[in-house]
């Protein structure tokens, strides 16, 4: 759902602020690796990065083939909850993929736009997929969402990742230093290299669109799965007709990408709160239902995401309403009217780690800078 125009919202300014000293303390592991000198693997950090990947084991969990991977049909891009220090909320985290779990979806993106990777250091990153695995590794596909504008880091975080036992990877094609259409392809390739990848085309974040013959020529790769595709579904109809797999990255129009223009599924952000809804709309054609979600699908993405996802599971409970800085939660009104969109698609809609449905107020959100 990368094509949603943003809608302009001014943050309350009573809104509490809670200021964080950087660093990249973990609760995962009992041993938490040392603390990363830079948010991104530099020559001076690049010691603690692996160290924060082999402190886990490599995973045991049952491995995915490509051909599996290549046929999931419902793939959440999930939330990354906080505790107010700023840390990872592990508990809540871990009940919301129980859920996801539940309601059939069967694979999750981590650290990906919506779980907010670019707001981590690597090693947090790392750490994120390596619970994932650790946890639910057996239960579903692990996709760590370890691409970067900048090749060098894409080749070690991918590199990290497989070595904690993610499934796949998620690459994306250089932003804000963009590059030639053959400087693209040969990014996305060293990142293929390492594993199986999802290449992601998402040029309302990227400012860069990745043409079909760059896709083409990607698809050539052993490691290639498919494309997660946010350019509409004449695109994806496309590739698909050439036997390229393709999953929808728009919430909007996912049902038609899978049963009209021939996707395989999609990599949902709405999903995150109805799970089992967006699971029924994947597994067969139901014009009514796509129409019902529509104007939840439309709030969740009235500013850029994750910010409504964000403001909704906070409404519901799910996480505490903790919000990782540069993103606040939508005004009182907007909230109110996204209870009354949740509460409109009934109670059996939503998932069972909503403990309450509220629209808070103002001064129940805390922002943080990162974690202590």
């Amino acid at each position: 759902m990368a094509n949603a125009a943003p809608h302009k919202h001014t943050p309350r300014p009573h809104a509490r602020i809670a200021s964080r000293r950087r660093s990249a303390a973990r609760t995962v592991a009992a041993a938490a690796p040392p603390a990363p000198s830079s948010n991104k693997p530099s020559s001076s950090s690049t010691a603690s990065f692996a160290a924060a990947s082999n402190r886990v084991a490599p995973s045991t969990k049952a491995a995915k083939s490509v051909g599996d991977i290549r046929k999931l049909k419902l793939i959440t891009a999930v939330k990354t909850p906080y505790l107010e220090d700023g840390r990872f909320d592990f508990e809540a985290y871990d009940r919301i993929v129980d859920d996801q779990i539940a309601h059939g979806v069967e694979g999750l993106i981590v650290g990906g736009t919506t779980g907010e990777g670019h707001l981590m250091s690597w090693d947090e990153h790392i750490m994120l997929i390596a619970h994932t695995v650790n946890q639910f590794g057996d239960r579903l596909t692990v996709i760590g969402n370890t691409g970067s504008n900048s090749t060098r880091e894409a080749l070690h975080a991918t590199e990290q990742g497989f070595n904690v036992g993610m499934h796949a990877s998620l690459q994306i094609n250089p932003y804000y230093g963009k590059t030639s259409n053959k400087g693209m392809a040969a990014h996305l390739k060293a990142g293929l290299a390492e594993g199986p990848g999802i290449v992601y085309n998402v040029p309302a974040r990227t400012s860069q669109d990745i043409p079909d013959e760059v896709i083409e020529e990607l698809s050539q790769h052993e490691n290639f799965l498919g494309v997660k595709e946010c350019t509409g579904n004449d695109r994806i109809a496309n590739y698909t007709k050439k036997g390229i797999v393709c999953w929808s990255g728009n919430d909007d129009e996912a049902h038609d990408a899978r049963h009209i223009a021939g996707a395989a599924g999609v990599i949902s952000v709405t999903s995150n709160v109805i799970p089992g809804l967006f699971s029924s709309l994947m597994d067969a054609r139901d014009d009514e239902l796509n129409e019902a979600v529509q104007p939840l699908v439309s709030w969740m993405f009235r500013e850029p995401n994750p910010t409504g996802l964000n403001t909704m599971l906070s409404m519901m409970g799910a996480c505490k309403p903790v919000f990782r800085m540069p993103y606040m939660a939508y005004d009182k009104e907007w909230r109110e009217e996204g209870v009354q969109l949740l509460e409109a698609l009934g109670g059996d809609a939503v998932a069972p780690s909503v403990r309450s449905l509220s629209s808070l107020d103002d001064d129940d959100f805390t922002y943080v800078y990162s974690s202590r």
